[in-house]
């Protein structure tokens, strides 16, 4: 069972049984800028897979996200392409809502930040905040750019690092020595935008006064005290709020909402002010009563999670209030990336909480993807585009697995082991989960017309105590502990194969006296199938809704996964034949997809010159060069003409027998039905890769009119068709094999 640590929320209880929830989700903003990629679905898909489960479980959950569309960036951007921002920001949306829906990222609403509902509510929390005492009006010295007439921000601002001399490095940090500084400290500073020297200009900004000890007040309780973040997040925050563990002696204050507060000691807090506004010219909304005076981005970014809910709760007729107002019972959590906790987890909750919302439940944050143990690449191919991925015909159902068995709650960062993700893939999805239906439901389909059989009750009571159960499944979830959850998950697969080998379907299928036990054996298999691929549904959606369509199963709730009972699924049930659910990966399919992605980086442009960190949103990445073309066809073998081809005849064979052949390390002897009126004899050297009894029953590849071949053992009468890597290795050797309905003899055209 799962302990429940501090920093793991507890779902509400009533009576020990989890009570209905309500709940707004949400991830962090794309900004408009860029293409997603895979460090950015690593946050999607955790909490693609989060809101799935807890619909499963009968929660009301609206998920709901936007484009980040406003700033700097995203105006030179449409400049240097000669668009309004608005066309740039529409075309950025339709590329983003394809790439998400391509790995099925089910937003109950994706909105932009660039609209009525949300200029609406930055106006309100910003007078709100205004009229509390939270904003203040100062002067402050900046760089300004005399020949483009604007004010820069810091990183358009490039110049030689005043500790470590280090040339070419941003106006608020230096990558080579890590030192932090103002872009005034910069040597030969230049402006990145037109090249010009910048000058010291004064301007007047509006700041949110998060140095007010009230917010301080807040924060400490909000964030330290009532245990609502990942210890990693609590532990950052310390550093900024000071630690509250020995708070007990100091006097309490009250809240707005009447709520006691522990006050800290103010003096622990580091606490900063933050800078709200930006001078024309800019892209985003004008500051209430501030004439060219514009919010920046990130004061209206966040704000853009409750403009998308509020543009869908109008359109649905919810309650918007009810949901976002400070006494709103309900829950509200937002996943983000590690890299913006210090917006997310200080300026969004005080900004809500003292301009009359509520604070968030909970605030996840997750770490960064890395590819091959190191940073996303783009010479080395691995910094790879959603769009690319599905372009090379991978399945985004792969991808979600694979992230889904290395998530946990943590912050820590996951990798990308391509090695790792093909063998994991092939080895679970393939070898285990899917193994389980193509090994049992050809026999219902081919001698019970699809029909079930009663159960074999102390199989799936052997079942029920291979796992941890449903509700301790159900809370690796909950938590986020979906790496756990997978792990469980494959623990029954094997389970589930394991009682199939014992019991042997293709040895009994050739006896006339085991029919009915064939039928039980089968039809045990296929209802534990049936739960597996219910455990799965917020992992592997389309596969689930496929598999689950093919065994006509009504009831696809959490609550039917139950291993006592055949009500689902009862005796007599038909089931029909199954396509094939999920295929291998392919060593050649990843080198496809690095060639694809491999470029050199192209010259920096005033539009893709923020951080480019792989997980964070808010990035603006150059893209990879389109016009590299790949070599990688340069060892292919000669091209042959469609009249040698034609000479080959490929059919399908249905395996009937298979066994070792004495006296040799790599033969196996088959017989195999090609349609004709006599099965033939093929010998094939894949002993070392498949075992004979797994390949009883399946429809493969045959080259029919290979010359006979004697050998010492015997003729064979055709050749077996097989797929390994290019070191011919025999351990790597994969059958190829037909989906259902297909027939012996049929040719491959």
């Amino acid at each position: 069972m799962t302990t429940l640590g501090q920093d793991k929320f507890t779902p509400p209880q009533h009576q020990g049984v989890a009570l209905k929830r309500k709940m707004l989700v949400t991830s962090a903003l794309p900004y408009a800028n860029g293409d997603i990629h895979l460090g950015h679905l690593v946050e999607y898909l955790q909490t693609d897979i989060w809101v799935r489960f807890q619909k499963m479980r009968g929660h009301e959950v609206h998920y709901v996200c936007a484009d980040d569309t406003h700033g700097t960036p995203v105006m030179l951007r449409a400049e240097s392409l000669g668009i309004t921002p608005e066309a740039l920001i529409d075309r950025v949306w339709q590329e983003h809502t394809r790439d998400f829906a391509a790995f099925g990222v089910a937003f109950d609403h994706y909105y932009s930040t660039h609209s009525p509902e949300n200029q609406a509510l930055a106006n309100h929390i910003y007078l709100a905040l205004r009229d509390g005492g939270f904003i203040e009006k100062r002067s402050i010295e900046q760089m300004y750019d005399p020949e483009r007439s604007m004010f820069l921000p810091d990183r358009f601002i490039k110049g030689t690092c005043p500790r470590c001399k280090a040339v070419d490095q941003y106006g608020d940090s230096c990558e080579a020595c890590g030192a932090t500084y103002s872009p005034t400290d910069l040597i030969d500073a230049r402006s990145v935008v037109s090249g010009a020297k910048p000058i010291r200009k004064v301007s007047d900004h509006y700041f949110f006064k998060l140095s007010d000890p009230r917010c301080g007040a807040f924060l400490r309780q909000w964030a330290l005290m009532d245990g609502r973040l990942q210890t990693e997040a609590r532990n950052k925050l310390k550093e900024w709020l000071g630690d509250s563990d020995a708070s007990a002696d100091n006097s309490q204050a009250s809240s707005s909402d009447g709520q006691a507060i522990v006050d800290v000691d103010a003096n622990a807090s580091k606490l900063a002010d933050w800078d709200i506004s930006r001078d024309a010219p800019y892209f985003g909304f004008e500051i209430p009563e501030a004439p060219g005076k514009y919010f920046y981005v990130w004061l209206d970014a966040p704000i853009g999670y409750y403009a998308s809910f509020k543009r869908y709760a109008d359109d649905r007729g919810l309650d918007f209030d009810a949901f976002t107002k400070a006494e709103s019972p309900w829950e509200q959590y937002h996943f983000i990336g590690k890299d913006i906790l210090y917006f997310h987890t200080l300026f969004w909750p005080a900004m809500l909480h003292f301009s009359g919302f509520r604070a968030p439940t909970n605030v996840f944050a997750h770490g960064f993807l890395t590819v091959d143990g190191q940073k996303m690449s783009k010479s080395r191919g691995t910094f790879i585009n959603a769009k690319s991925y599905i372009d090379q015909g991978l399945n985004p159902e792969w991808l979600r697995y694979y992230f889904a068995a290395k998530l946990n709650a943590s912050m820590e960062d996951i990798d990308l082991n391509l090695d790792d993700f093909i063998a994991r893939v092939n080895a679970d999805l393939v070898g285990k989960l899917v193994n389980i239906a193509a090994r049992c439901s050809g026999f219902l389909i081919k001698k019970f017309e699809g029909k079930l059989a009663v159960s074999d009750t102390e199989a799936m009571a052997e079942f029920g105590k291979a796992w941890c159960g449903t509700e301790t499944l159900a809370q690796h979830y909950e938590h986020r502990e979906f790496s756990r959850a997978m792990r469980e998950v494959m623990s029954l697969c094997d389970a589930v194969n394991q009682y199939i080998d014992q019991n042997k379907p293709w040895e009994l299928a050739k006896q006339a006296d085991q029919q009915d036990r064939l039928q039980v054996v089968c039809s045990t298999a296929i209802r534990a199938f049936a739960h597996l691929m219910r455990m799965l549904q917020p992992v592997l959606p389309n596969t689930a809704q496929l598999a689950l369509d093919r065994l006509a199963v009504g009831q696809r709730g959490w609550d039917s996964i139950d291993f006592s009972s055949d009500a689902d699924l009862p005796e007599g049930h038909q089931i029909a034949a199954f396509q094939h659910l999920v295929t291998r990966v392919e060593r050649k399919q990843i080198d496809a997809l690095l060639e694809a992605n491999r470029s050199e980086q192209k010259a920096a442009s005033p539009e893709s010159l923020k951080p480019s960190n792989a997980s964070t949103t808010r990035t603006g990445v150059s893209q990879p060069n389109e016009s590299a073309q790949s070599d990688g066809n340069a060892n292919l073998p000669p091209f042959i003409g469609i009249d040698e081809f034609a000479k080959i005849d490929l059919r399908l064979g249905r395996i009937l027998e298979a066994q070792a052949v004495d006296g040799s390390d790599k033969l196996l002897k088959l017989v195999i039905d090609l349609g004709e009126a006599k099965p033939r004899t093929i010998f094939s050297g894949i002993k070392a890769s498949i075992s004979p009894e797994r390949l009883i029953g399946k429809l493969t590849a045959v080259v029919a009119n290979l010359a006979p071949r004697k050998m010492k053992f015997g003729v064979s009468e055709g050749m077996l068709l097989s797929a390994a890597d290019e070191s011919g290795q025999v351990s790597g050797m994969f059958l190829l094999e037909a989906e259902p309905g297909a027939a012996p003899g049929m040719k491959i055209r």
